[in-house]
């Protein structure tokens, strides 16, 4: 799978299935469930390395990690789900050259194909088009923008008719400069089906309603893995619990067994007559 394949996905209405993975063996379910695209999230930070946000998350950490999906893959190259990893934060907030640098390393020294990046600010876009015109694919992020958490919080983004014109004003910035796909999270149903409708390229909800180009989740989310998951994706199984349970039969039976109590000796046999 290519970016360009999405579009296709897009112009044929055939939806995109989109996880995340962030190892080997991560990689390798969400492959065999048929994913059309793994996103290593910066994600990442919260599910596997234990931060309470996404921000603390370095550049080669993620690349560290998409290394490793990479690895879980079995099919041939040219069937394998669409890699695009996230570009962390303050790796493409510092200008275009950082940017550039930034991107550049995960396409080298990983097998993503494309990075996606949060925002549609006049110094966002302009990063895109710079990394667009380097041959850097790029899937832009609006709505819940989780780098911004301190400052937009993870609640429900544009609610108001003003905030929607925004959102909406920026998707097409976003596409105009080059993306060749937009995630939409934690925004209304009908503005999201509405951009799906709008823009040619595939907008890719979350918590943003079923009437997307397609979904992407977080894989640990619905495997019910997380402690917590949000609201837009309750988990498919409770997935801690019978991990918890297993585990905990196993280490129960290494207990060592109670001895099985004394046996009285039997009374000697009265002799015979």
């Amino acid at each position: 799978m290519r970016p360009a394949d999405l579009l296709t996905c897009k112009q044929e209405g055939r939806p995109i299935a989109a996880l995340t993975a962030w190892d080997a063996l991560s990689a390798a379910l969400v492959e065999q469930a048929g994913a059309d695209l793994i996103l290593v999230g910066d994600s990442l930070a919260m599910v596997v390395l234990g931060h309470a946000t996404t921000l603390p998350v370095t550049l080669e950490e993620m690349i560290l990690h998409t290394r490793a999906v990479g690895r879980g893959l079995q099919r041939p190259a040219a069937q394998q789900p669409l890699i695009v990893t996230d570009l962390p934060f303050l790796s493409y907030q510092c200008g275009g050259d950082a940017a550039v640098a930034a991107a550049g390393r995960v396409l080298k020294d990983s097998p993503a194909a494309a990075v996606k990046l949060e925002g549609a600010e006049p110094e966002t876009l302009a990063v895109v088009d710079r990394l667009v015109r380097s041959g850097i694919p790029v899937m832009g992020h609006l709505g819940l923008t989780p780098q911004s958490v301190h400052q937009l919080g993870y609640r429900r983004q544009a609610n108001d008719p003003l905030s929607q014109e925004r959102l909406r004003r920026q998707a097409r910035d976003l596409q105009a400069a080059g993306c060749f796909a937009l995630v939409v999270e934690h925004v209304p149903a009908d503005l999201a089906a509405g951009l799906s409708q709008e823009l040619s390229i595939p907008v890719i909800g979350i918590g943003a309603g079923d009437q997307c180009d397609g979904q992407v989740r977080v894989t640990a989310d619905l495997l019910g893995l997380t402690e917590r998951q949000p609201p837009f994706s309750p988990p498919l199984l409770a997935g801690r619990a019978l991990c918890i349970d297993a585990l905990r039969s196993w280490v129960a039976g290494l207990q060592p067994q109670s001895p099985p109590p004394p046996t009285t000796p039997a009374a000697p046999a009265a002799p015979h007559c």
